[in-house]
């Protein structure tokens, strides 16, 4: 039996503190003021993701007092409801401190039954893709809704696979890149599953994830009406290396990404 479908008022609240959040990250958007450091996985930390996140936390701890939440930055807190928000301040910290515009900000919710609702939002861009459960998936660009769906596209040649950094892939994922048939392009993090979900490109090549990172994909991908797995064809990647497409080109995906011989 299929989980029931996650409250409308739980998606539309978890878009606006998405969309709220995105704006505290554009105080900082700016690399002449940009203050940073540098986590001890080498990645640079901000000013705007410590920010970010504590409103995020803030205001999930007003609206939602008993849920647990899990963030990037500052860890675990322990709730009673059997529901988790996870947060991503700032996915693409990266771009973010380079002045590139392509970094997202990433909120999920996860209860008893599984991922439950899922949001990524490019803060300059002020673009969306949001989903929750049973309830399809939607793009907000320039202030108008609309459904979000992946492409028809069902042959390799012709495809878009994006990625986040061919740096970041293991060596079955970087001999995929160098395989005939889709077209490579490195627009990634959280911004390259909005592309896919969207029909803007048909194959989401991503590695080394997080919880953080993967939680909202977890619901907008199907909603849209893709399909996430690991490398292998495993469901429900909660972490590590995961592969999303259109679903229509996903099987020819996983022979890309297969163990050679």
């Amino acid at each position: 039996m299929s989980a029931a479908a996650v409250d409308a008022e739980l998606v539309s609240s978890a878009v606006d503190l998405t969309e709220r959040a995105g704006q505290v990250t554009l105080r900082w958007f700016s690399p002449r003021c940009l203050a940073s450091r540098t986590k001890s996985d080498g990645s640079p930390v901000t000013e705007a993701d410590r920010a970010t996140e504590e409103f995020l936390r803030a205001e999930l701890a007003r609206r939602y007092p008993d849920d647990a939440v899990m963030g990037e930055e500052y860890g675990d807190s322990e709730g009673s409801s059997g529901r988790r928000w996870v947060i991503d301040p700032i996915d693409g910290t990266r771009s973010f401190v380079r002045g590139v515009p392509l970094f997202t900000t990433l909120l999920a919710m996860i209860d008893e039954s599984g991922p439950a609702v899922g949001v990524a939002h490019v803060p300059p861009l002020y673009e969306t893709v949001s989903a929750g459960r049973g309830r399809g998936a939607e793009h907000i660009c320039d202030g108008e809704k609309r459904q979000a769906r992946v492409s028809d596209v069902s042959r390799l040649d012709g495809s878009y696979l994006v990625t986040s950094g061919i740096e970041y892939l293991p060596e079955r994922g970087r001999r995929a890149l160098l395989q005939p048939g889709p077209l490579v392009r490195t627009w990634g993090d959280g911004y390259g599953y909005m592309l896919l979900a969207t029909g803007r490109a048909e194959i989401m090549l991503d590695a080394g994830l997080a919880l953080w990172d993967v939680a909202p994909m977890l619901v907008i991908v199907p909603e849209a009406g893709g399909r996430i797995t690991d490398y292998d064809g495993g469901p429900n990647p909660q972490a590590g290396d995961v592969v999303s497409t259109n679903g229509h080109v996903h099987d020819s995906a996983l022979r890309l990404l297969a163990e050679p011989v």
